[in-house]
């Protein structure tokens, strides 16, 4: 009896073994996810006075801590292309072990101010980038047991995944503040929540490891080159990142940010003609484009709107109804005709320049003078939540319908890029908020001036993010125009993989 047989399901159960088995990943999928760009949020700049009060810092450590506690990103951007390698062979055992960091990483904040080997700060910033690496091992991971586990002709799972991503990249701050708001405690800001982490290793250990339909095939070594292709150029954007927040002025970080843009853009285009790496639909530059737009809209957004919240913490309605749209509009896109997958792909995009743009124009506020200056024109979220859903159903139409093209090397070269997206949205916004609030405060602006700043400094982003979607949108429709390739199912992944394993 060979290996394979072992797994194979009585021909009158084979059905239902395969609908229990999608059942399975589609919870490893909606836990592990979002578990895993939960790491990414740094509400720390929220908490840093009380945090240095507790642990009896020196004030000039404050800067400091906010640092530390912003090192997940950084550290994530590297793990993902080394995950992906792995993970092509045993994306379980990575999924497991990534978790299992995640959860590490958050245990090890509770000791933070504890420990005598470490100061407060080290400590701080040690379970931050353990945090990272562990997020940077489960996405890769989730994403092969998803393409690997859809049926024959299915895209649901693979589409569930995209969903997913959106949809915790759009709600991740917004459900991280309102964490912070409920525990009441500084260090909710390194792991707003833990058991939600727990929740999704139990039910990957329950799940992770299962049967494939077919067997993983070797990585061949340029596809192992090419997934290994955006590492250097990802580690040395991190790097550069975190060394721009000692001092640099707003106008160099300004550069960095836009020459990392240009470089990590250019590599995805590249990448997308490749014929390991490539997909048809530049899954690429639409990944790097989801990381942009997502997390780094929605963000500062509900910072905004938790400016003057109450005892609840943050509005979690209108970014719960934004993930929602975008989860929908993922599973909606993988059930369009096999061809149609560029219109689904242009108007994901026409979706989310239309929102930023919406969201520029938008006003809520309902009070006049101090009361709106402290809720920085954002006292009502309500206004907000259309322009949030059609950002998120745009931003997961175009993930799903462009990671439905491309095979599992294209998916995972691709993945590599959405975060460094997100830190160049974060390396942009952040910035022209200081500029904005130095600027406040040197006129002796108050605290409704600073949120007023806040506000403006948000507006001209959102400027700048719906340029850059049409940019990229028109750049991913070009790319993508002069490559004659069919395009591959998620189910059909395997197969053709490892034929072409065979043929090498």
């Amino acid at each position: 009896m060979s290996a394979s047989s072992l797994f194979a399901s009585p021909p009158a159960h084979g059905r239902k073994a395969a609908w229990w088995t999608r059942f399975r990943v589609s919870l490893v999928v909606i836990t592990a996810v979002p578990a895993a760009v939960m790491v990414v949020p740094d509400t720390m700049p929220y908490v840093v006075a009380r945090a240095v009060s507790d642990l009896r810092l020196p004030a000039d450590q404050a800067a400091g801590m906010v640092r530390a506690a912003g090192l997940a990103l950084p550290a994530l951007l590297p793990a993902v292309p080394l995950a992906a390698v792995l993970a092509r062979r045993m994306p379980a055992v990575v999924l497991i072990a990534g978790l299992g960091a995640v959860l590490c990483g958050e245990a090890a904040a509770e000791l933070a101010g504890r420990l005598t080997v470490l100061g407060p700060v080290p400590a701080v910033g040690v379970s931050r980038v353990v945090e990272g690496l562990g997020a940077g091992a489960v996405l890769p991971a989730t994403l092969v047991l998803a393409r690997r586990h859809d049926g024959p002709r299915g895209r649901a799972l693979t589409a569930l995944w995209a969903g997913a991503l959106t949809a915790a990249l759009i709600a991740a701050m917004p459900f991280a503040l309102y964490g912070l708001a409920a525990a009441g405690e500084w260090r909710a800001a390194l792991q707003p929540y833990p058991w939600f982490a727990a929740l999704a290793l139990g039910v990957a250990a329950l799940f992770g490891p299962l049967p494939a339909r077919a067997a993983a095939p070797a990585v061949r070594r340029i596809e192992r080159t090419q997934l290994l292709l955006p590492l250097a150029p990802a580690a040395g954007f991190a790097f550069l990142a975190v060394v721009t927040t000692y001092g640099w002025t707003p106008g160099a970080q300004l550069a960095l940010a836009g020459l990392g843009a240009a470089c990590l853009a250019g590599l995805a285009v590249v990448g997308s003609r490749d014929a390991t790496a490539g997909t048809p639909l530049c899954f690429a530059l639409v990944a790097f484009t989801a990381g942009l737009l997502g997390m780094p809209v929605a963000a500062p957004l509900a910072g905004l709107i938790g400016a003057n919240p109450g005892p609840r913490g943050v509005p979690l309605a209108p970014f719960a109804a934004a993930a929602m749209a975008a989860a929908a509009a993922a599973l909606i896109a993988s059930r369009s005709r096999t061809g149609g997958g560029r219109a689904v792909l242009i108007t994901g995009h026409a979706l989310a320049v239309v929102a930023v743009l919406w969201l520029r124009a938008t006003d809520t506020a309902t009070d006049t003078g101090m009361d709106a200056a402290m809720s920085g024109g954002w006292s009502r979220p309500w206004p907000a939540a259309f322009p949030l859903a059609l950002l998120g159903a745009g931003l997961g139409a175009a993930l799903a319908a462009s990671l439905r093209a491309a095979s599992q090397g294209g998916a995972l070269f691709g993945l590599t890029m959405c975060f460094p997206g997100v830190l160049c949205g974060y390396m942009v916004i952040g910035p022209l908020q200081v500029h904005r609030v130095g600027a406040a405060m040197l006129d002796g602006g108050g605290t409704g001036d600073v949120v007023a700043a806040l506000t403006a400094a948000f507006r001209v982003w959102l400027v700048i993010a719906g340029a850059l979607a049409a940019l990229l949108a028109a750049v991913a429709a070009i790319a993508g125009r002069d490559r004659a390739r069919p395009v591959v199912t998620a189910g059909r992944d395997a197969p053709a993989d490892a034929a072409a394993g065979e043929a090498r």
